[in-house]
């Protein structure tokens, strides 16, 4: 006979001895199989908000599976989730570390909501943990790779778009979850297949205070992220070889417009920085323009070519290039872009 002992916290041997116990109860194992037949249908479901915003409605089937079946189960099957949505419904490149993200929001719904007594601060809480902590900290780094490794070209650290979405469905999102397990765990725990308890769910002046300062110290910690990094990160540090040939290439024609004076046959511009502006689009270039010398130069065009795709340090060394003056451009973010790649959907 199954246990109904509820948990005051995640962090006890009988708690993971009980999520761990529903890999052998073959009912939660058949349930988990249509949470995840579920989650995969409802990837591309959402609900309009406003203009380019809208709310996923597959979090709310993650979190009442992962309340339902525990951590354990959880894990298993997210990673289940992630790999046949991606088969099923390509939004781009599949890409492996993708998959760390689902697991870990998984994970923190069921810490929170499995076996215990549900409480509007807890649902508020595990949304926080998955908006900031899962879509802005842990898929930051996971992004970058993913444009680094799979579409060859620099993905901005700080993401504006993404970071406001999560700042802004933080509140309605918790709202929604409230609202959707007061609904489903009554009857569901009559069925025997919800453990955890539910009383009252409604917000109170506390739950709204916590949901504000929560927003509020995530737009603090993301803006002191944003000072530091756009500071002192400059983009074209993380440039591949073909991608400082073709960005100095694209800049060196905007720049060279803008001065007739210049021979632009053997002008040769240089990317030396290229920071983003916080909370911006735009991204300013400071670049060096030179004036080549091939005289000499059994090949000049593949002379010319490397030297266009040098960096600045190394275009400084070089005695073919005599500097002839700097110049800032600001330029959109990708406005450089030799080709439009497919992006990611995170």
């Amino acid at each position: 006979m199954q246990k109904t002992e509820l948990f005051d916290s995640p962090f006890s041997r009988a708690y993971w001895r009980q999520a761990a116990s529903e890999f052998r109860n073959t009912k939660m194992l058949v349930f988990a199989a249509l949470m995840i037949a579920v989650r995969v249908a409802l990837k591309s479901v959402s609900i309009p908000v406003a203009a380019d915003l809208r709310i996923g409605v597959g979090f709310l089937v993650n979190a009442f599976g992962a309340m339902t079946f525990g951590p354990v189960v959880a894990i298993a099957a997210a990673a289940v989730s992630d790999t046949l949505g991606a088969l099923l419904f390509p939004t781009g490149a599949y890409f492996f570390p993708f998959i760390f993200t689902e697991i870990a929001g998984s994970l923190i719904f069921a810490l929170f909501l499995y076996r215990t007594k549900i409480t509007v601060t807890k649902i508020i809480w595990s949304r926080f943990c998955i908006d900031f902590f899962v879509n802005i900290v842990l898929q930051t780094p996971i992004m970058y790779l993913y444009y680094q490794m799979m579409l060859g070209k620099p993905y901005a650290i700080l993401n504006l778009e993404r970071i406001v979405k999560n700042l802004v469905m933080l509140p309605i999102e918790s709202v929604l979850l409230t609202v959707f397990l007061g609904a489903v765990v009554p009857p569901t725990r009559k069925l025997g297949l919800v453990k955890s308890d539910i009383s009252n769910l409604k917000f109170t002046r506390r739950n709204i205070a916590t949901l504000v300062v929560m927003m509020v110290v995530g737009a603090v910690a993301v803006g002191g992220y944003a000072w530091y990094s756009y500071d002192h990160t400059s983009l074209s540090a993380s440039y591949t070889a073909q991608q400082r040939l073709a960005r100095n290439e694209a800049l060196g024609e905007e720049i060279l417009a803008q001065h007739p004076e210049v021979d632009g046959e053997t002008a040769v511009c240089i990317i030396e920085s290229a920071y983003p502006k916080a909370f911006h689009p735009e991204v300013t270039y400071h670049v060096a323009v030179y004036q080549a010398d091939l005289s000499g130069a059994e090949d000049p065009q593949a002379l010319l070519t490397e030297l266009r795709g040098l960096s600045k340090s190394k275009a400084a060394a070089r005695e073919e290039l005599t500097k002839l003056f700097d110049e800032d451009i600001v330029l959109t973010e990708n406005a450089t872009e030799p080709e439009k790649n497919r992006e990611a959907q995170p």
